[in-house]
């Protein structure tokens, strides 16, 4: 799974931190000061959330006030220098406007922080890694403010994004985020494995569901590996993005869990991916327990799903291949859909200077600083064209092409209500038909597909 990613937990939990949630993260203003009586008690914050609810998407009131904002970017090392960069460039030529950065707060996760601090009302200004599946819940909050309140705010983002800015519309037809960086998950090749196995490694047999079954079974039997790939088997709602969605994507041709409010796993396509997992289970070629470490890296699987992050990880560590997922009859990979990983920028309601909010934000998603984000990283900016926007980077750094070209056709996941508990019902189905065989499989996602019918409704 992508390193960026950081456990939302239960949603239980997630409500528990909130209701408790008295500490000052840091406001959203530029003053520095929380907001006033915030989460003083369980009632209160609970008050706060509800009132904050009935404001979320309004035409901001402060569109075009200016002045000092805070911002958050991620703890990954690379994210900050790029953050630090783009602050200090901002800062030189808007003295009346400075931009504080900070690494988000230290928690459980960066969700149940960003949540906490929505509830006490004094979420920085913009928050640089904000998980797509969280925002309907900080929608409900009343946390963020709707891009295209802004004049040009909806023409921005689809110039930039292309065909994709659809994606990351909510249900009401507004946007809550900024699509920012993807980092699209392709199929990880262990080169040595395979030449061990006896196997090709240019063009690996991997394409269909055939031949990566029988590639599995040779590289258990002759690699010297304990899994053929090794996907978490935990019951965390994101999991499905790492094992059955991106197969789902490709076997579907570009589909969502979840279109038009109707569960879509069910189809056909579904269950040929969910049975195609559910052969490597039985055959024992994925194992049922988790690894403890990164089963990739320690040789211990031959394959992993993994975005071009992995890249600068495995390094030299592991003489590595890269290939699409696999389709049941084997696609031509330029018509191959996969899951983007994405995480976007989010705009929070209880900043106070929202036209510098806005301004800073088209700042450090401009050409040069979407270029910089790339050097740093190795992740893609949510760009129609990455490669021909970077040509010099992509003819430095060859290895990043395959992951630039499939950045293209990514799905995200549906911008539903309750989108965690939507994919907590399916992530609890797949395990016990899928994973440990407990429930036939169509019986399993039948039963999860008239639950999340009814949780995407709103209800």
């Amino acid at each position: 799974m992508s390193r960026t990613w950081l456990r939302l937990g239960s949603i239980a939990a997630v409500l528990a931190l909130l209701l408790g949630a008295c500490a000052d993260l840091g406001g959203g203003g530029g003053t520095g000061a929380p907001a006033s009586g915030a989460a003083a008690s369980g009632a209160a914050a609970s008050g706060a959330a509800a009132s904050g609810a009935a404001a979320s998407g309004a035409a901001p009131s402060a569109a075009g006030t200016k002045g000092a904002i805070k911002i958050w970017y991620s703890n990954n090392k690379e994210e900050v220098t790029w953050g630090k960069a783009v602050v200090a460039a901002w800062n030189k030529d808007h003295p009346d406007e400075q931009v504080t950065g900070e690494e988000i707060p230290a928690g459980k996760s960066s969700e149940e922080v960003i949540g906490a601090s929505i509830t006490a009302g004094n979420t920085p200004c913009l928050i640089f890694n904000t998980a797509p599946a969280a925002v309907p819940q900080f929608e409900k909050q009343g946390g963020l403010v709707a891009l295209d309140s802004f004049p040009d705010g909806a023409s921005y983002i689809k110039d930039r994004t292309g065909d994709r800015a659809d994606q990351y519309k909510f249900t009401d037809g507004k946007y809550y985020q900024m699509p920012w960086k993807t980092n699209p998950v392709m199929i990880f090749y262990n080169k040595t494995v395979f030449t061990k196995a006896g196997l090709a490694t240019d063009n690996p047999p991997l394409k269909t569901y055939a031949d990566f079954l029988a590639t599995a079974k040779t590289l258990v039997a002759k690699g010297g590996v304990q899994a053929a790939i090794w996907p978490s088997p935990s019951a965390d709602f994101y999991q499905p993005w790492f094992d059955f969605y991106p197969l789902f994507i490709a076997q579907s041709g570009g589909k969502a869990l979840v279109e038009g409010g109707e569960p879509l796993f069910t189809t056909a396509d579904g269950l040929a991916v969910a049975n195609f997992w559910k052969s490597l289970y039985d055959g024992n070629l994925t194992p049922k327990e988790a690894y403890q470490g990164d089963s990739f890296a320690d040789q211990k699987a031959a394959m992993a799903i993994v975005g071009p992050w992995a890249i600068a990880v495995y390094g030299d560590k592991v003489k590595w291949g890269a290939v699409p997922v696999p389709t049941k009859d084997g696609k031509d990979p330029k018509d191959i859909h996969t899951f983007s990983d994405e995480k976007s920028i989010g705009m929070y309601s209880s900043c106070k200077n929202l036209g510098t909010a806005w301004d800073f934000l088209k700042f450090s998603t401009s050409k040069d600083n979407d270029g910089q984000l790339l050097t740093l990283t190795g992740q893609m900016p949510m760009r129609a064209d990455v490669v021909g926007t970077y040509p010099d980077y992509f003819t430095a750094h060859p290895e990043y092409k395959a992951f630039a070209d499939q950045a293209s056709r990514t799905v995200e996941v549906p911008s539903v209500p309750n989108s965690v508990e939507m994919w907590q019902t399916f992530r609890t189905a797949y395990s016990e038909s899928v994973i440990f065989g407990k429930t036939p499989i169509e019986q399993a996602f039948k039963a999860a597909a008239d639950k999340i019918k009814t949780l995407v409704s709103g209800n």
